[in-house]
């Protein structure tokens, strides 16, 4: 009889290590699976899907958390070609119009300052002109050469614009967007009367912004057509 209990033991052991192994092994399956159900859903996801738009419409951008926000965006000025005066003036006027907005209105907004690419199509069109306009040999070589280069500096990222805005939001209810329209046009006309051209945004204009905060070179280059159009094929 004492023979017999080891071999037993031996079985029971390796009954409990089996059912331990397939329900390891059950476990980890099932991970897996629900790691690839979730790279599925995530596949099926789309770009909406991972920025806070709703919609855009007139001057307000809607998001998913239930705010509106609006854009204005101020024209860059160059410190360096103003006077010293000049700049102490400019400076004042700033100091006394935003003092201005602190004291009477507490909401909140911010100075958005993001970098693109220069946009080259002017220059480019300029030297493609004078490309076919002369019949200089040289002449048409240095042109060639002026806008390969121009384009590759252009295309590579390495001649940026800064470009300035200013975003005011406001919690979304029933007088959001008469009060946010009040708000954004107060802060533009301060902003014109500190001599400084600004301009708010419309609807083309935010989606362009928003290609521009989350794809630089190609907010640089396309101009996003927003109209939805229906192309129509003429049968002769």
């Amino acid at each position: 009889m004492n023979q017999l209990i080891l071999p037993i033991i031996m079985i029971l052991l390796c009954i409990i290590a089996l059912i331990a192994m397939i329900f390891f092994m059950n476990k980890g399956s099932q991970k897996n699976k629900n790691k690839n159900n979730e790279k599925k859903e995530q596949l099926k996801q789309t770009a909406q899907d991972f920025v806070n738009v709703k919609d855009i419409k007139d001057i307000f951008l809607y998001t998913r958390d239930h705010h509106l926000i609006s854009y204005i965006k101020v024209h860059a000025i160059s410190f360096d070609l103003l006077t010293r005066g000049e700049q102490k003036a400019l400076a004042r006027r700033l100091t006394e119009e935003f003092s201005e907005i602190l004291v009477d209105n507490f909401n909140p907004f911010n100075f958005l300052a993001v970098s693109r690419p220069v946009d080259i199509t002017p220059l480019i069109t300029e030297y493609s002109e004078l490309l076919s306009s002369t019949s200089n040999t040289i002449q048409k070589e240095i042109l060639r050469n002026e806008i390969k280069i121009i384009s590759d500096f252009s295309l590579s990222g390495e001649v940026v614009q800064r470009e300035f805005y200013y975003k005011i939001w406001e919690k979304e209810n029933e007088y959001a967007e008469t009060e946010l329209r009040k708000r954004v046009q107060d802060l533009a006309n301060r902003i014109d009367s500190a001599g400084i051209i600004c301009e708010v945004l419309k609807e083309s204009e935010i989606i362009k912004l928003c290609n521009l905060v989350n794809n630089p070179a190609f907010a640089a280059i396309e101009d996003t057509n927003v109209e939805v159009t229906i192309p129509l094929i003429h049968v002769a």
